[in-house]
């Protein structure tokens, strides 16, 4: 089976629906699943005003047209509401083809933070959107309950996993002053980073990650440290090292980090949102505070093994599974070229 995703988020871009979509790829190997995309390195872009470092694609749609079908895909499914989703929903649309549809970003939040739009026009426009879709995935059953009421159809669950043969606990020093507080994320507004960094906190203030916020709080916030971004076993240790992971925002639909934090014996200390909420809910491997200051002491006193052996349940193979499932199960799967019988997935 042959599945095509459409995405405005791609590489170089650092972010939860790269990782999600990269780690969903390699776990389907295993399924006789394969995967294409379709990104933004396709087209020409253009820098995102206010966030540079995020380049937008210009797809035009004979070239949407022919990209598709030199894949000649099994299914279709738009992971992001940007313009290349926006041209690969209406090449489905025009054609009468199935596709499904997740929803990784809450944007009417992400927006608000930014320009003073109305959240009920962006969610009304994000529902349009997906409301063709034969499946939108969601992270969480918190989410999917959410996306159903706000008058999304056809809502089903796509849980996200973690590499625990990368996330671990291990022996490390970062030869900081303890205990050492952790975030791990992009460095932008909608995180509400400066909740974290405005607290009166013992030891050091960590952060890992880059964006456009980062010089601003790098001059506003002197004592805390911003490693900038890192990968693969450098970020493991980095996690491992840490004594609390602090999640401040409020913005998140899941949160992948708290997943890596949790696995590497990190407790997380946020406040009590959707997003941690979801991921944690009432096990004991986080504190969930309004006051963000006294779930960073209380995550001090949470057992790092405890945090292990939850992230543990968490894996690719399972989100890898549950997305090919929902694709089955909502009739997603393209009739076969020249008539054939469409492609079958034996699990």
């Amino acid at each position: 089976m042959r599945i095509l995703v459409a995405t405005d988020a791609w590489h170089p871009q650092v972010n939860g629906v790269v990782r999600t979509l990269t780690k969903l790829a390699d776990a389907a190997k295993s399924l006789d699943v394969e995967f294409s995309f379709l990104t933004p390195q396709s087209f020409r872009t253009f820098a995102m005003p206010s966030y540079r470092d995020v380049r937008v694609a210009m797809p035009r749609p004979g070239r949407i047209a022919k990209l598709i079908e030199e894949v000649q895909p099994d299914s279709i499914h738009i992971a992001t509401e940007g313009p290349i989703g926006l041209m690969v929903r209406r090449y489905c649309r025009q054609r009468k083809l199935p596709f499904t549809t997740s929803f990784h970003t809450r944007f009417p939040e992400y927006v608000r933070a930014r320009v003073p739009v109305p959240g009920s026009l962006i969610w009304r426009a994000l529902c349009r959107f997906h409301s063709p879709s034969r499946a939108v995935m969601a992270a969480t059953p918190a989410l999917a309950s959410e996306l159903t009421e706000r008058g999304f159809d056809n809502v089903v669950l796509w849980p996200r996993g973690v590499d625990t043969h990368l996330f671990h606990p291990r022996a490390i020093d970062l030869c900081l002053p303890a205990p050492v507080f952790l975030s791990v994320g992009r460095v932008a507004v909608e995180k509400n980073l400066e909740a974290f960094l405005e607290l009166d906190l013992p030891g050091t203030k960590v952060i890992v990650g880059d964006g456009p916020a980062r010089v601003v709080l790098e001059e506003a916030y002197p004592d805390a440290i911003f490693l900038g971004e890192k990968h693969g076993e450098e970020l493991a240790d980095i996690y491992a090292a840490a004594d609390v992971f602090v999640f401040p925002s409020k913005t998140d639909t899941f949160g992948l980090v708290l997943l890596e934090a949790l696995a590497s014996g990190l407790p997380v200390a946020a406040f009590p949102v959707k997003g941690p909420r979801d991921v944690i809910g009432d096990a004991p491997v986080g504190a969930l505070d309004h006051d963000l200051r006294s779930a960073c002491f209380a995550a001090l006193d949470i057992c790092r093994q405890d945090c292990v052996e939850f992230a543990a349940n968490y894996t690719w193979e399972a989100s890898a599974r549950a997305f090919i499932d929902s694709i089955l199960a909502a009739g997603a799967v393209m009739p076969g070229r020249n008539g054939a019988e469409p492609a079958r997935f034996v699990a």
